[in-house]
Formats: C-alpha cells, sequence, structure tokens
C-alpha cells in the first residue's frame, strides 16, 4: 500500500513539473543564449562515445548478417536490411540510452548540487526563476539536439557497416551507399527522428525532475545521479515501445 502510494505521490510530481514546463515555455524571459548553451554542452557531452558504439554497432550487425544472408542467397540485400534496422529502431534507441547515461546524469549531479548549497533558493530570492533558468532550457535543449544527434549516429552505423561489407567484398563506398539510399523512404526515416524529440524531452525533465528534487546532501545527490540515469533508460524503452505501435498503425510499410 505504501509502495503504491509512493508511485502515486511521484506520478503527480512528475505532472506538475511538466505542466510547469509548458507554462513557462510561453512566459518570458526566453532564456535563448542559455538553451543554446545548453545544445553545445550536450551534445560535447555525447558526440564521441555515440560516435564509436553505433559505428561497432553497425560493423557487428553487417558482419552477423553475412552468414545468415549468404545461406539463403540475399547476401545483396545485407545493405538496405542493415540501415533500416539502424534507421528504424537500432540508431534511436541507442543513441537515447547514450545520451541518457551521460546527459540525465549530468543533469542530475548538476542540479542537485546547486539544490543542496541552497544556488536555486538565491536565484529565487535574486528574483530569478530557477525553473526556468535551469530546467525549460534544458529540455528545449535536448529536445532540439536528439533528432541532429541522431541522424550523425545513424550515418556513422551505415558507415560501420559498409566497412564490414568493404572487408568481406571489397564493395565501393559509392555502390555500397546506392544500395542505401534506394532501400530508404519517408516512413523510415520520419517516425524514428520524430521521436527522438520524445526521448529528449524524457530524459531532460527526469534528470532535472530528480535533481531539482534532491535532499539529503551530498548522498542526495548520488542517488538522484543514478536514479535519473535508470528511470529515463525505462522511459525510453517504455515511449518506443508506445510509439512503435503508432508508427505501424499511422506509417506503415508500403
Amino acid at each position: 500500500m505504501n509502495h503504491l502510494k509512493s508511485v502515486i505521490l511521484q506520478f503527480g510530481s512528475y505532472t506538475q513539473f511538466i505542466g510547469r514546463f509548458f507554462r513557462t515555455i510561453f512566459t518570458p524571459p526566453h532564456e535563448f543564449r542559455q538553451i543554446m548553451r545548453h545544445v553545445d554542452d550536450f551534445g560535447a557531452m555525447s558526440l564521441p562515445l555515440i560516435a564509436v558504439v553505433n559505428f561497432i554497432m553497425g560493423l557487428i550487425l553487417a558482419m552477423q548478417s553475412r552468414p545468415t544472408m549468404e545461406k539463403f542467397g540475399a547476401a545483396a540485400f545485407i545493405p538496405a536490411m542493415v540501415t533500416i534496422s539502424i534507421v528504424r529502431e537500432l540508431g534511436p534507441v541507442i543513441t537515447a540510452l547514450l545520451v541518457a547515461g551521460r546527459v540525465a546524469s549530468g543533469i542530475g549531479a548538476e542540479l542537485g548540487s546547486m539544490k543542496v548549497t541552497e544556488q536555486i533558493d538565491a536565484m529565487e530570492c535574486s528574483g530569478v526563476d530557477p525553473y526556468n533558468y535551469l530546467v525549460t532550457t534544458r529540455v528545449i535543449a535536448l529536445a532540439l539536439l536528439m533528432p541532429i544527434i541522431t541522424l550523425y549516429a545513424e550515418f556513422v552505423g551505415i558507415f560501420g557497416s559498409y566497412v564490414a561489407e568493404f572487408l568481406a567484398t571489397g564493395v565501393t563506398l559509392r555502390y555500397y551507399y546506392g544500395q542505401v539510399i534506394e532501400s530508404l523512404t519517408f516512413v523510415d526515416v520520419v517516425p524514428g527522428l520524430l521521436k527522438t524529440i520524445a526521448f529528449g524531452f524524457a530524459i531532460a525533465v527526469i534528470g532535472a525532475h530528480k535533481g531539482f528534487n534532491t535532499d539529503s546532501g551530498t548522498e542526495g545527490v548520488g542517488r538522484a545521479t543514478t536514479s535519473a540515469v535508470v528511470l529515463s533508460s525505462l522511459w525510453i524503452i517504455l515511449i518506443d515501445m508506445i510509439l512503435v505501435k503508432v508508427s505501424i498503425t499511422y506509417f506503415p510499410n508500403p
């Protein structure tokens, strides 16, 4: 019973937190410089790791697929299969999970430290809305950044699969990317990019909520950081499950 009560209270807290975001997003002042600064920070935090992981993922996916595809005489379809797998699902989800590990923990730790050192209270006393300055800017920045990061990740992942095919068959880059482009459609690309906006929103909101509601000093900051990563990763999977069903319903394969 106590656990159910805690879940309901947490749900109410997040609902109120998100509702405050939609109120402040239309209320001046609009901190455009802070938004751009966070876009730069989050990108710098995430891009190197995303590049390495997605390159290896594309490489492994092509290497693992080749024996099975050759068995059925369908090795020519490897570029299309790998590309659609990366663009529709693997690229967006794996990129979001990596960003959750890097960015959600960073937001939770930074805002949590500001909370326990009473910097947020000091901002309120000085007449600055800490929610608008600290939370709204981060949520907008990550929601805008996620589609860009995901496009970058998908390109790197497809290039990784090309490297695997080049080592196996000596295929040229021009031929491989010709096959990639022929296999992609609007239905493959756009739904995957749109759902990354929801991923970015969830990551930033959860990290900010955990940091904004930190207590118990430095120990609380550690708990906020850990729970921000775990909870945002869980919500990425849940959101993806819901949006995959929606995309299948409204954007069926041609």
